[in-house]
């Protein structure tokens, strides 16, 4: 039997998730756009309710394409408020728009949205050597550093857990448990 994290062990497609995306390093912009944005509009409610809607976002959000996502319109925000393919709530779709154009201004200063996000781990995953889930942390001083200047540069529901939960998911760390197989093959793409 293949030991995995105990949260991926209960439904296919969150172990789907959690055996083939999370945690691997990212470093394509528009991938870690969507990644930022889905945790965000995740802030209160399951992961397993974004995953169930993330082809929703995706159509939404023109496949997250960050320039054409930048250019929406309030009418066009107004009108996914009504769209049931994604969290209806006002200010997380609004976010993704302003995030948007915060990633934009960001690829101006840096070469990209993935060298900014990267320099807060100094360009390598952190690996981490958790026994349990239980000993995860949900935020840290690095997720609390990228939260406040992510929040100073105008993002939108990038709280530190919320940072956190995305440098999981996007790879900057390797919060796989030690027992679960991908903790070795993510150690090795780092």
């Amino acid at each position: 039997m293949v030991k995995r994290c105990s949260w991926a062990q209960k439904r296919e497609l969150e172990t789907t998730y959690h055996d083939i995306e999370w945690g691997v390093p990212q470093t394509d912009d528009q991938k870690l756009f969507e990644m930022l944005c889905l945790e965000g509009a995740q802030a209160g409610l399951s992961w397993y309710t974004i995953l169930q809607k993330r082809e929703g976002y995706r159509r939404a959000f023109a496949e997250f394409d960050i320039a054409k996502v930048a250019r929406f319109t309030e009418k066009k925000c107004e009108k996914l408020v009504g769209d049931a393919g994604i969290v209806r709530h006002k200010q997380k779709i609004n976010s993704v728009v302003a995030n948007a154009k915060s990633v934009i201004q960001i690829q101006q200063e840096y070469e990209s949205f993935a060298q900014y996000i990267w320099s807060f781990v100094d360009g390598r995953p952190i690996q981490n050597n958790w026994r349990s889930v239980k000993q995860v942390p949900s935020k840290t001083v690095i997720s609390d550093a990228l939260s406040r200047d992510l929040k100073k540069r105008g993002f939108k529901f990038v709280g530190s857990t919320t940072c956190y939960a995305f440098m999981q998911a996007a790879g900057l760390v390797n919060d796989h448990v030690n027992t679960c197989f991908r903790h070795k093959e993510i150690k090795q793409m780092g």
